[in-house]
């Protein structure tokens, strides 16, 4: 057994769940119509990897408001983990602090009304947490259980600029201190594959991961979808970007997460989107679930564990 508590030898986002909530809580995505500063207040047309279309659920491509789509969800997951304890409200596309506190607060009242909602989870940038909003989210955090995602994507400004981002680094350091000071639980979110980036410079990266400090942390790699300024970019001149073969990045990944904080829980390694909205596909139809068997396996060959040569 691990220091978390038990036998994986990742910290694992289901044992953390098992231990506050009892066993599995299911996400349940809903669209609240916002938008992003990139692509309204800047008029910079947003980042240059984004597309929400291709992480959008098939049961958001009905139109409802956001109960709907919870009831919706929650259907649609019933049939495929029948043993849930719970749901959570995620509030994904888009950045969902970008409006109001009184709209927020509302939508957030609503959710907290659907039958079976465990708590909620707010997936933002760094950028979008003024004080108004932090005040709101403390007020959330004491009357349910609460989570801010927080696009970090990369530790470095030059990347930042060069994908369009509209933040720095810094202020990402901001916002998961703001959230920490309000005992408010926060999420990274981070990109491997980001042009002019490198295994070794994400390797060297661990050392601010860890000074972030995160509670969790979500790990996808790039992926060019159809359509996107960096579809483009890939085309004219691929040699930018390094890309993994699957074999590769489980190789990586376990390399990374031996470097890793063992107080970082990790709920995700990779990314997922259907065939149809990829450009280019490195990892084939493997999904996540077998990526973590292979991740597993490759530590169990290692004898290693997540932290074992941490880096700080």
């Amino acid at each position: 057994m691990y220091q978390w508590g038990d036998s994986r030898r990742f910290n694992s986002y289901s044992r953390f769940c098992k231990a506050h909530y009892g066993g599995r809580v299911q996400r349940l995505p809903i669209d609240a119509g916002f938008s992003c500063p990139n692509r309204t207040k800047r008029s910079e047309g947003g980042c240059s990897y984004c597309s929400n279309t291709a992480f959008t659920p098939s049961y958001l491509r009905e139109n409802g408001n956001i109960i709907t789509q919870l009831n919706r969800g929650k259907e649609f997951f019933k049939r495929r983990y029948p043993s849930n304890n719970g749901y959570f409200a995620y509030f994904q596309a888009f950045s969902n602090t970008f409006c109001s506190v009184n709209h927020l607060m509302t939508l957030c009242k609503k959710v907290m009304e659907v039958p079976e909602i465990q708590g909620i989870i707010i997936s933002t940038r760094p950028d979008c947490l003024p004080d108004k909003i932090l005040d709101l989210l403390s007020d959330l955090n004491k009357i349910t259980n609460l989570c801010i995602e927080i696009g970090v994507e990369s530790f470095h400004n030059d990347t930042l600029e060069h994908i369009n981002r509209g933040h720095n680094v810094e202020c990402s350091f901001k916002a998961f201190e703001m959230l920490r000071k309000r005992n408010i639980l926060a999420c990274a979110h981070l990109i491997f594959g980001l042009p002019y980036e490198t295994p070794h410079i994400w390797m060297e990266d661990i050392k601010l991961l860890n000074k972030l400090n995160p509670d969790f942390v979500k790990f996808h790699q790039l992926q060019i979808l159809k359509g996107t300024k960096i579809e483009s970019e890939y085309e004219a001149n691929h040699d930018s970007f390094h890309t993994f073969t699957i074999e590769e990045y489980v190789k990586f990944i376990c390399d990374y997460i031996e470097r890793l904080s063992p107080n970082i829980v990790i709920e995700r390694f990779t990314a997922e989107v259907p065939q149809r909205f990829l450009s280019i596909s490195h990892f084939g139809f493997t999904r996540h679930d077998a990526l973590v068997k292979m991740i597993e396996t490759e530590l169990a060959f290692r004898n290693s564990y997540q932290g074992c040569k941490a880096l700080y």
